[in-house]
């Protein structure tokens, strides 16, 4: 979910943030077992949870996991770019093989996870693809070898 900056901070209230961490423990939780945990009727959790959907304050997916999908090749790519960021974020995050992008401070301007079929398809991303956009100077792949821990539900605050 890209972060909009013209967009202000959404105001959570604690029966929206009770909602928010439900979902986060079970996305499939009915609205109305989240109704009887927050206190609102089943309608009431439906359409708050559609105005945080529509705000952009959370969205709700599958996670899957790509081996199982056939995708045998994740990596993360750093990229060092001359001149303005954004541009290259735009292009890079365009790309269908790309599913994060930040822009860092650091070593690297940018960090790009990549989940591709092969180490081949991998190689054509890299070198065919994000090597090639102009401002792109440097990229440094770090692929996975084990994933230990991922995780979606650090709650609200």
């Amino acid at each position: 979910m890209a972060k909009n900056p013209e967009r202000p901070t959404t105001h959570l209230d604690e029966v929206s943030k009770a909602i928010i961490e439900q979902l986060q423990q079970d996305g499939r939780r009915s609205y109305a077992a989240i109704g009887k945990v927050v206190g609102l009727s089943e309608a009431a959790v439906r359409q708050r949870v559609q105005r945080l959907i529509d705000a952009g304050v959370m969205q709700v997916v599958a996670v899957t996991d790509p081996l199982q999908l056939g995708f045998a090749r994740q990596a993360m790519v750093g990229v060092r770019v001359n001149g303005p960021v954004g541009p290259v974020a735009d292009a890079i995050a365009a790309l269908d093989e790309v599913d994060y992008v930040v822009v860092t401070a650091g070593s690297y301007d940018l960090l790009v996870e990549v989940v591709c079929e092969s180490d081949e398809h991998l190689l054509e991303v890299i070198s065919g693809q994000i090597r090639t956009i102009d401002a792109v100077s440097v990229t440094e792949t770090f692929m996975y070898l084990e994933l230990k821990k991922q995780t979606y539900s650090w709650g609200v605050r």
